[in-house]
């Protein structure tokens, strides 16, 4: 008999093959990281994919200064373990330079400011291929979008003109000051995710499992009490079980009630939803409904 793939050896052999095929094709790649649950996916398929060798690329962390200190713990204690490279670029010195304008008021947020910093690293450091972790189960705008996702001079995303991908072959190809976003897990889902992490026991930060935080309720969604956040009048907190679904800038990033604190309880929660972890966790997707692909046409993750 054959040996045929498992489903989660399928997709890892896939994105694995990706990440060798943009290490052999560009000059200056780097993985983009935030210490969530799909970074900490590529990481490892990274780690992999040029093992025994050290990654051929640096780590780069886009930082709002509104983290999960818990994500930030872990990212750089995980990097230091892998001895990467950590390029960590701040939105904080996006607004000091004025190159940004940090807002103001209750729904404040740094997370369209991201935008220029992101962009601002990726000119300076010359890199010419970023990997994300972006998946197209997450949300339209990037179901839209190919496993190669060219951007322009700018740094910004026109859908109407992607490369056809046949066969797996990719078109890298780019002039002075382009560069091409590479998204390997785009064909993963959230539970691909969940189901990979508890096949190769990843460690994850424990804001990904239920524990006891203070949080008010906002549009339907429980926010962090945060210095970062400004509450609204009647929005008063309170302490439950919750769990995060997604990391991102604590002041648009919700958490759901929940009792799992494990990844196999994860699992079995993940597999019952109905509801994408960024349609039900991220005020940022929900301003209108194309508010994603207005922020990746500007150069967003």
């Amino acid at each position: 008999m054959p040996y045929e793939l498992s489903h989660l050896q399928t997709l890892e052999a896939e994105a694995i093959h990706i990440m060798r095929e943009v290490a052999a094709e560009f000059e200056r790649p780097v993985l983009l990281f935030s210490g969530g649950k799909d970074s900490l996916v590529m990481l490892r398929l990274a780690e992999k994919a040029f093992w025994p060798g050290q990654l051929p690329f640096p780590v780069m962390h886009v930082d709002t200064g509104h983290n999960f200190p818990e994500a930030i713990e872990y990212r750089d204690r995980r990097v230091a373990e892998l001895n990467a490279r950590l390029v960590v670029a701040k939105v904080e010195d996006s607004i000091a330079a004025g190159r940004a304008v940090d807002e103001t008021g209750p729904r404040r947020s740094r997370n369209r400011l991201q935008i220029v910093t992101l962009l601002d690293a990726i000119r300076e450091n010359r890199f010419d291929a970023a990997f994300g972790g972006a998946r197209r189960d997450e949300e339209r705008a990037r179901a839209k979008e190919r496993v190669f996702s060219f951007r322009d001079e700018h740094g910004q995303w026109d859908p109407k003109a992607q490369r056809p991908e046949l066969w797996h072959l990719y078109n890298g190809r780019h002039r002075r000051g382009e560069h091409v976003r590479v998204f390997p897990i785009s064909n993963w889902t959230e539970l691909d995710v969940w189901e990979y992490i508890a096949r190769e026991g990843i460690e994850l930060p424990s804001i990904y499992f239920a524990h006891r935080r203070r949080v008010f309720r906002r549009d339907g969604m429980l926010l962090a009490d945060s210095e970062h956040i400004e509450r609204l009048p009647g929005e008063e907190p309170f302490e439950t079980s919750v769990r995060f679904r997604t990391v991102g800038d604590m002041t648009v990033t919700g958490g759901v009630e929940s009792t799992a604190a494990t990844v196999e309880e994860v699992v079995a929660e993940i597999a019952a939803t109905r509801v994408t972890e960024r349609g039900e966790t991220r005020a940022d997707d929900r301003t209108t409904e194309a508010a994603m692909e207005d922020r990746k046409r500007q150069g967003y993750f």
